[in-house]
Protein backbone atom coordinates (compact mmCIF):
# COMPACT_ATOMS: atom_id res chain seq x y z
CA UNK A 1 0.00 0.00 0.00
CA UNK A 2 1.33 3.44 -0.90
CA UNK A 3 1.91 5.95 1.86
CA UNK A 4 -1.05 8.32 1.64
CA UNK A 5 -2.00 11.29 3.77
CA UNK A 6 -5.40 10.79 5.41
CA UNK A 7 -7.80 13.71 5.07
CA UNK A 8 -10.90 11.95 6.38
CA UNK A 9 -11.84 9.07 8.67
CA UNK A 10 -15.23 7.41 8.27
CA UNK A 11 -16.30 5.43 11.31
CA UNK A 12 -18.80 2.69 11.87
CA UNK A 13 -20.79 3.37 15.07
CA UNK A 14 -21.80 0.35 17.17
CA UNK A 15 -18.76 -1.56 18.37
CA UNK A 16 -16.44 1.06 16.89
CA UNK A 17 -17.25 4.33 18.65
CA UNK A 18 -19.90 2.99 21.02
CA UNK A 19 -20.49 -0.13 23.08
CA UNK A 20 -22.17 -2.84 21.03
CA UNK A 21 -25.33 -3.66 22.99
CA UNK A 22 -27.66 -4.96 20.29
CA UNK A 23 -28.47 -8.66 20.63
CA UNK A 24 -28.51 -9.65 16.96
CA UNK A 25 -29.36 -13.29 17.69
CA UNK A 26 -32.43 -12.22 19.66
CA UNK A 27 -33.38 -9.84 16.86
CA UNK A 28 -33.18 -12.59 14.26
CA UNK A 29 -35.22 -14.92 16.48
CA UNK A 30 -37.97 -12.33 16.85
CA UNK A 31 -37.94 -11.65 13.11
CA UNK A 32 -38.35 -15.37 12.44
CA UNK A 33 -41.29 -15.49 14.86
CA UNK A 34 -42.93 -12.58 13.06
CA UNK A 35 -42.36 -14.14 9.65
CA UNK A 36 -44.05 -17.37 10.75
CA UNK A 37 -47.29 -15.38 10.96
CA UNK A 38 -46.99 -14.36 7.30
CA UNK A 39 -45.38 -17.24 5.45
CA UNK A 40 -44.71 -20.96 5.92
CA UNK A 41 -41.61 -21.49 3.76
CA UNK A 42 -38.98 -18.80 4.22
CA UNK A 43 -35.19 -18.36 4.42
CA UNK A 44 -33.79 -18.70 7.92
CA UNK A 45 -32.92 -15.34 9.47
CA UNK A 46 -29.62 -16.81 10.65
CA UNK A 47 -28.45 -17.05 7.03
CA UNK A 48 -28.62 -13.30 6.31
CA UNK A 49 -27.99 -9.98 8.05
CA UNK A 50 -31.32 -8.69 9.43
CA UNK A 51 -31.94 -5.93 6.87
CA UNK A 52 -31.16 -8.16 3.89
CA UNK A 53 -33.35 -10.93 5.32
CA UNK A 54 -36.28 -8.53 5.69
CA UNK A 55 -35.97 -7.46 2.05
CA UNK A 56 -35.67 -11.06 0.85
CA UNK A 57 -38.73 -12.32 2.72
CA UNK A 58 -40.74 -9.18 1.88
CA UNK A 59 -39.95 -9.71 -1.80
CA UNK A 60 -41.02 -13.33 -1.56
CA UNK A 61 -44.36 -12.36 0.00
CA UNK A 62 -44.92 -9.51 -2.48
CA UNK A 63 -44.76 -11.96 -5.39
CA UNK A 64 -48.19 -13.31 -4.40
CA UNK A 65 -49.53 -10.46 -2.24
CA UNK A 66 -47.87 -7.03 -2.66
CA UNK A 67 -49.86 -5.37 0.13
CA UNK A 68 -49.08 -8.08 2.66
CA UNK A 69 -45.42 -7.97 1.67
CA UNK A 70 -45.37 -4.23 2.31
CA UNK A 71 -47.08 -4.70 5.69
CA UNK A 72 -44.56 -7.37 6.65
CA UNK A 73 -41.65 -5.11 5.73
CA UNK A 74 -43.06 -2.25 7.81
CA UNK A 75 -43.66 -4.44 10.86
CA UNK A 76 -40.16 -5.94 10.64
CA UNK A 77 -38.52 -2.54 10.42
CA UNK A 78 -40.55 -1.28 13.35
CA UNK A 79 -39.39 -4.32 15.35
CA UNK A 80 -35.75 -3.73 14.43
CA UNK A 81 -35.90 -0.02 15.26
CA UNK A 82 -37.60 -0.62 18.61
CA UNK A 83 -34.93 -3.16 19.58
CA UNK A 84 -32.18 -0.77 18.48
CA UNK A 85 -33.56 2.07 20.59
CA UNK A 86 -34.01 -0.24 23.58
CA UNK A 87 -30.39 -1.37 23.25
CA UNK A 88 -29.21 2.23 22.80
CA UNK A 89 -30.79 3.21 26.11
CA UNK A 90 -28.42 0.75 27.79
CA UNK A 91 -25.41 1.76 25.71
CA UNK A 92 -22.90 4.56 25.57
CA UNK A 93 -19.83 5.84 23.80
CA UNK A 94 -16.41 4.40 24.62
CA UNK A 95 -14.58 6.71 27.02
CA UNK A 96 -12.08 7.77 24.36
CA UNK A 97 -14.51 8.29 21.46
CA UNK A 98 -15.75 11.84 22.05
CA UNK A 99 -12.30 13.24 22.98
CA UNK A 100 -10.86 11.49 19.91
CA UNK A 101 -13.46 12.98 17.56
CA UNK A 102 -12.93 16.44 19.04
CA UNK A 103 -9.16 16.11 18.65
CA UNK A 104 -9.44 15.05 15.02
CA UNK A 105 -11.78 17.94 14.30
CA UNK A 106 -9.38 20.41 15.92
CA UNK A 107 -6.57 19.03 13.76
CA UNK A 108 -8.55 19.51 10.56
CA UNK A 109 -9.21 15.81 9.94
CA UNK A 110 -12.74 15.38 8.61
CA UNK A 111 -14.81 12.65 10.23
CA UNK A 112 -18.08 10.93 9.41
CA UNK A 113 -20.19 8.09 10.76
CA UNK A 114 -21.99 5.59 8.55
CA UNK A 115 -24.18 2.98 10.21
CA UNK A 116 -26.82 0.38 9.44
CA UNK A 117 -28.38 1.41 12.75
CA UNK A 118 -31.27 3.89 12.94
CA UNK A 119 -30.65 7.60 13.43
CA UNK A 120 -32.83 7.64 16.54
CA UNK A 121 -30.78 4.88 18.18
CA UNK A 122 -27.48 6.58 17.34
CA UNK A 123 -28.67 9.89 18.77
CA UNK A 124 -29.96 8.13 21.87
CA UNK A 125 -26.43 6.88 22.54
CA UNK A 126 -24.75 10.16 21.55
CA UNK A 127 -27.02 13.23 21.24
CA UNK A 128 -24.07 15.35 20.06
CA UNK A 129 -23.03 12.96 17.29
CA UNK A 130 -23.85 15.40 14.47
CA UNK A 131 -21.81 18.15 16.14
CA UNK A 132 -18.80 15.87 16.47
CA UNK A 133 -18.75 14.83 12.81
CA UNK A 134 -19.11 16.55 9.44
CA UNK A 135 -21.77 14.04 8.46
CA UNK A 136 -23.68 11.14 10.00
CA UNK A 137 -25.48 8.73 7.68
CA UNK A 138 -27.78 6.22 9.37
CA UNK A 139 -29.69 3.68 7.29
CA UNK A 140 -32.63 6.06 6.76
CA UNK A 141 -30.31 8.59 5.17
CA UNK A 142 -29.22 6.48 2.21
CA UNK A 143 -30.96 4.31 -0.36
CA UNK A 144 -28.36 1.53 -0.04
CA UNK A 145 -26.52 0.63 3.18
CA UNK A 146 -23.04 -0.83 3.64
CA UNK A 147 -21.46 -3.08 2.48
CA UNK A 148 -22.86 -1.46 -0.67
CA UNK A 149 -20.30 1.24 -1.57
CA UNK A 150 -23.09 3.79 -2.03
CA UNK A 151 -23.22 4.34 1.74
CA UNK A 152 -19.54 5.22 2.01
CA UNK A 153 -19.45 7.07 -1.31
CA UNK A 154 -22.27 9.32 -0.13
CA UNK A 155 -20.22 10.22 2.94
CA UNK A 156 -17.21 11.00 0.76
CA UNK A 157 -19.38 13.24 -1.41
CA UNK A 158 -20.67 15.16 1.61
CA UNK A 159 -17.19 15.45 3.10
CA UNK A 160 -15.72 16.62 -0.18
CA UNK A 161 -12.76 14.23 0.00
CA UNK A 162 -11.28 11.63 -2.32
CA UNK A 163 -11.39 7.90 -1.64
CA UNK A 164 -7.58 7.79 -1.89
CA UNK A 165 -7.28 10.03 1.17
CA UNK A 166 -9.98 8.38 3.28
CA UNK A 167 -9.94 5.44 5.67
CA UNK A 168 -13.01 3.47 6.73
CA UNK A 169 -12.88 2.13 10.29
CA UNK A 170 -15.10 -0.55 11.77
CA UNK A 171 -15.32 -3.53 14.10
CA UNK A 172 -16.78 -5.98 11.59
CA UNK A 173 -15.77 -7.72 8.36
CA UNK A 174 -18.61 -5.84 6.67
CA UNK A 175 -16.91 -2.51 7.37
CA UNK A 176 -13.66 -3.69 5.83
CA UNK A 177 -15.53 -5.00 2.80
CA UNK A 178 -17.34 -1.67 2.48
CA UNK A 179 -13.99 0.12 2.29
CA UNK A 180 -12.73 -2.31 -0.33
CA UNK A 181 -15.93 -1.93 -2.35
CA UNK A 182 -15.60 1.87 -2.34
CA UNK A 183 -11.82 1.93 -2.86
CA UNK A 184 -10.79 3.60 0.40
CA UNK A 185 -8.21 2.46 2.92
CA UNK A 186 -9.59 0.12 5.56
CA UNK A 187 -9.03 -0.52 9.26
CA UNK A 188 -10.47 -3.07 11.66
CA UNK A 189 -10.77 -2.44 15.39
CA UNK A 190 -11.36 -5.18 17.96
CA UNK A 191 -13.57 -3.08 20.23
CA UNK A 192 -16.69 -4.95 19.15
CA UNK A 193 -17.06 -8.72 19.23
CA UNK A 194 -14.43 -9.75 16.68
CA UNK A 195 -10.77 -10.27 17.57
CA UNK A 196 -7.84 -8.73 15.75
CA UNK A 197 -6.82 -12.14 14.41
CA UNK A 198 -10.29 -12.70 13.02
CA UNK A 199 -10.45 -9.20 11.50
CA UNK A 200 -7.13 -9.85 9.75
CA UNK A 201 -8.84 -12.52 7.65
CA UNK A 202 -10.59 -9.71 5.74
CA UNK A 203 -7.15 -8.21 4.96
CA UNK A 204 -7.66 -4.61 6.14
CA UNK A 205 -4.83 -2.12 5.68
CA UNK A 206 -4.60 -1.66 9.47
CA UNK A 207 -5.85 -3.37 12.63
CA UNK A 208 -5.87 -2.14 16.22
CA UNK A 209 -7.61 -2.84 19.50
CA UNK A 210 -9.49 0.48 19.52
CA UNK A 211 -9.97 3.63 17.44
CA UNK A 212 -7.68 5.40 19.87
CA UNK A 213 -4.92 2.86 19.21
CA UNK A 214 -5.59 3.09 15.49
CA UNK A 215 -5.01 6.84 15.41
CA UNK A 216 -1.66 6.31 17.14
CA UNK A 217 -0.80 3.65 14.57
CA UNK A 218 -1.70 5.96 11.69
CA UNK A 219 0.51 8.66 13.18
CA UNK A 220 3.38 6.19 13.42
CA UNK A 221 2.92 5.54 9.70
CA UNK A 222 2.93 9.30 8.98
CA UNK A 223 -0.62 9.17 7.65
CA UNK A 224 -2.04 11.65 10.17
Amino acid sequence: MKNRQIEAIVFDFDGTLAHLTIDFEKMKSRLNDLANVFVDDMPDAQDYPALEWIEKVSGYIKESDPETGKQFNTRCRFLVTSMEIEAAQNGGMFSYSVPLLKMLKNEGIKTAVISRNSASAIKTVCPEITKLNECVLAREDVKLVKPNPYHLNKALELLGVSKENTIMVGDHHMDIQTAKNAGTMSAGVASGRISIEELKKSEPDFVAETCEDLVLLLRENNLL
